[in-house]
C-alpha cells in the first residue's frame, strides 16, 4: 500500500573531500548525532523520451537505508525544495499504485530503467534538547550510470538537508546560513536524477519541461489564475501577439493543469477534483468562445469529450459541495431543533455516495477514453486547426469574442429576471449561470493580452456567476433535503429538521433572486465593455 509524506529538502554542491561545518551552533539545534555511512543503490525509471523527467517527477527503486522501496516524487514547489514522496514496498516491477499516479504523463508508453545511482551517504541527525529529530544532513558521494539513452557516467558530491516531518522550514534557512559561511553553495539541480541527465544528455536531446512546476500545489484560486496568465504571457512573449497565439497559449496552460492535477485527484487531495474540472471547463469554454479562431469541426468533438470528463468529475465534486453546505446548515442550528439522528443520517448518505463516486472517478482516469482525450488534446496543440482570423491582432479579435459572450449572458439574465419565482425561473437562472461562467473564462483567457479591462470584466462576470451559482446550489440542496426527509419519515424518525433546512434553502434562493438585479447592474455597465476595445 502506498504511503505519502511531504519532503522539504535543499541540496548543495561540495567537493569530493568536503567536510561539514559544525552545525551544533545553529539556533535550536542541541546536538549533531553521527548516524554512520549508508550505501544506497537506486534505479530511476522513466519513458524512453523522459516524460517524467520533463515534468520534474522522479520514480525510483532503491535498496539500502531505512526506507528501501519504490519512491515517486511529485513536485509541489521546486523553488522551495518541496515535493510529495509516495512510497511503496520493494517489488521487481513498478507498483500498480504508482503507475496510476504517472498515467497522465506516461499514457501507454513503457517505463524502463533510465539511470542507476550508487550513493555513499554519510548521515547526521540534527536534534533539539529533548532529542527530537529536526533535520537530516548528509554528505553524499554519488556515482551515476545511464542505463538507456546512450550510456554515460557522472560522479559528484553533494550535501542534502532534509527537514524532519512537521519541522519548521525556518531551520533550513539557519542551516544554509551556516553552510554559506563555510563556502557551500546551493546546487543548481533540484534532484540527483536531474543532474545526471544534464551531464550525460546532449543539449539538443534534452526534453522540454512539461508545464509550470508546482501545478499540483493546492493554493489560493487567485494565485492559480495568475499562474495561468503568467504561462500565457511567457508563451506569447512581450508583444501583443496574434489572437491565435493567445488562445493556444491559454489552451496549453489548461492542458498542463489537467495533466498535472491527475495524480492529485487520484490521491484525493483537497480541491483537486474541483480544479481539474475547472481546467476541462475552461478549455471547452475557450473552444466555444473562440470559434472564429479555431476550426469547430475539430474542436466540437473534443469539446464533447471534455464535457463528458467534467461530468464524471462532477459526481465527486457535486457531492463534496453539497455535503459541506448541509453540514454547515446543521452545525448552525440550535440543539433543540435537531430532532432525530440528523447528523448520523447525513453521514450515512455522504459515505454511501462518496465510496461510489470516488471509485468511479479513479476508474474514469484509468480508462482508455480518458487517455484518448489527453492524446487528442496534445495532437490539437501540436497541429492547431487555426482559421484565418487567428492571424488577426489579439487586441482586435479578443474583445469581439468577449462582447459576444456578454451579449449571450445578457439575454439569459434578462429572461430570468422577467420570470416569476418558480421552477421555470430556477431553470432560467441555471442557464444564465453557465453563460456567466463562460463569459468569466473568456475574460480570464484574454487578460494577458487586454490587461486590466479584461481582468475587471472577468471579475464582474464572476460576481454574477457566484450569485447564480449559490441559487443553483440551493435548488440542488432542496432536492436532497426532501429525499432525506422522506428517508427519515419511512424509518420512523422525525422529519422536522429536514423541513426546517428546506425552508432555509428556500429563503436563501429568494435572497439570491433579490440580489441578482444589483449585481447585474454593476456587471452590465457600458464603460466596462467599452474599456475592452473592439
Amino acid at each position: 500500500m502506498a504511503e505519502t509524506k511531504r519532503e522539504i529538502e535543499r541540496k548543495y554542491d561540495v567537493g569530493a573531500d568536503a567536510a561539514l561545518p559544525d552545525l551544533s551552533g545553529v539556533a535550536g539545534v542541541a546536538d549533531v548525532v553521527d548516524k554512520g555511512v549508508v550505501e544506497l543503490d537506486a534505479v530511476y525509471w522513466d519513458t524512453p523520451d523522459q516524460r517524467l523527467a520533463a515534468a520534474s517527477i522522479t520514480l525510483r527503486r532503491r535498496t539500502g537505508g531505512a526506507d528501501a522501496g519504490w519512491h515517486l516524487k511529485l513536485p509541489v514547489s521546486l523553488a522551495e525544495g518541496v515535493r510529495d514522496e509516495v512510497g511503496a514496498p520493494l517489488s521487481e516491477t513498478v507498483p500498480r499504485a504508482l503507475l496510476g499516479l504517472v498515467r497522465s504523463r506516461v499514457r501507454e508508453a513503457e517505463l524502463v530503467p533510465l539511470v542507476r545511482l550508487l550513493s555513499a551517504r554519510d548521515l547526521r541527525h540534527l536534534v533539539d534538547a529533548e532529542g527530537t529529530l529536526l533535520a537530516e544532513v548528509s554528505v553524499d558521494g554519488v556515482r551515476a550510470e545511464r542505463l538507456t539513452g546512450g550510456g554515460g557516467t557522472a560522479a559528484w558530491s553533494e550535501v542534502e538537508v532534509e527537514l524532519a516531518d512537521d519541522g519548521d522550514p525556518a531551520l533550513l534557512d539557519k542551516v544554509e546560513k551556516k553552510l554559506k559561511k563555510a563556502g557551500v553553495r546551493r546546487s543548481s539541480s533540484a534532484s540527483k536524477l536531474g543532474r545526471v541527465l544534464a551531464e550525460t544528455t546532449p543539449k539538443e536531446h534534452r526534453p522540454k519541461k512539461a508545464g509550470p512546476e508546482g501545478a499540483t500545489k493546492s493554493g489560493k484560486k487567485a494565485g492559480k489564475r495568475e499562474a495561468v496568465a503568467d504561462a500565457v504571457r511567457e508563451a506569447v512573449g512581450e508583444g501583443p501577439g496574434t489572437a491565435g497565439d493567445h488562445v493556444l497559449a491559454y489552451l496549453r496552460a489548461q492542458r498542463d493543469a489537467l495533466v498535472s492535477l491527475d495524480p492529485a485527484v487520484r490521491r484525493d487531495l483537497p480541491d483537486a477534483v474541483h480544479q481539474m474540472r475547472v481546467a476541462t471547463r475552461r478549455m471547452r469554454s475557450a473552444f466555444r468562445t473562440y470559434r472564429k479562431i479555431l476550426d469547430r469541426t475539430v474542436t466540437d468533438p473534443l469539446g464533447e469529450e471534455l464535457k463528458w470528463l467534467a461530468g464524471e468529475l462532477g459526481v465527486d465534486r457535486d457531492r463534496e459541495v453539497l455535503t459541506e453546505r448541509l453540514t454547515a446548515r446543521i452545525a448552525a442550528l440550535p440543539r433543540t431543533l435537531l430532532l432525530g439522528p440528523v447528523r448520523g443520517r447525513l453521514r450515512i448518505w455522504t459515505v454511501a455516495r462518496r465510496t461510489g463516486s470516488r471509485r468511479r472517478t479513479v476508474a474514469v482516469l484509468d480508462g482508455k477514453r480518458y487517455l484518448a482525450l489527453l492524446d487528442t488534446v496534445d495532437a490539437l496543440l501540436a497541429a492547431p486547426p487555426l482559421r484565418p482570423a487567428a492571424s488577426a491582432p489579439a487586441l482586435d479579435a479578443l474583445p469581439k469574442a468577449l462582447l459576444k459572450d456578454y451579449a449571450r449572458l445578457a439575454a439569459r439574465v434578462e429572461r430570468a429576471l422577467d420570470l416569476p419565482s418558480g421552477e421555470e425561473r430556477d431553470l432560467a437562472m441555471h442557464d444564465a449561470r453557465k453563460a456567466a461562467k463562460r463569459a468569466r473564462y473568456a475574460g480570464e483567457a484574454a487578460t494577458p493580452a487586454l490587461g486590466r479591462p479584461a481582468e475587471r470584466f472577468a471579475r464582474r462576470m464572476k460576481a454574477v456567476q457566484t450569485v447564480l451559482g449559490d441559487h443553483q446550489d440551493s435548488v440542488v440542496a432542496r432536492e436532497t433535503l426532501r429525499a432525506l426527509a422522506v428517508q427519515a419519515h419511512l424509518a420512523g424518525e422525525s422529519a422536522f429538521t429536514w423541513g426546517l433546512l428546506y425552508g432555509q434553502e428556500e429563503a436563501a434562493a429568494a435572497d439570491r433572486e433579490r440580489e441578482l438585479p444589483q449585481v447585474w447592474a454593476r456587471a452590465s455597465r457600458p464603460k466596462l465593455r467599452a474599456a475592452l476595445g473592439s
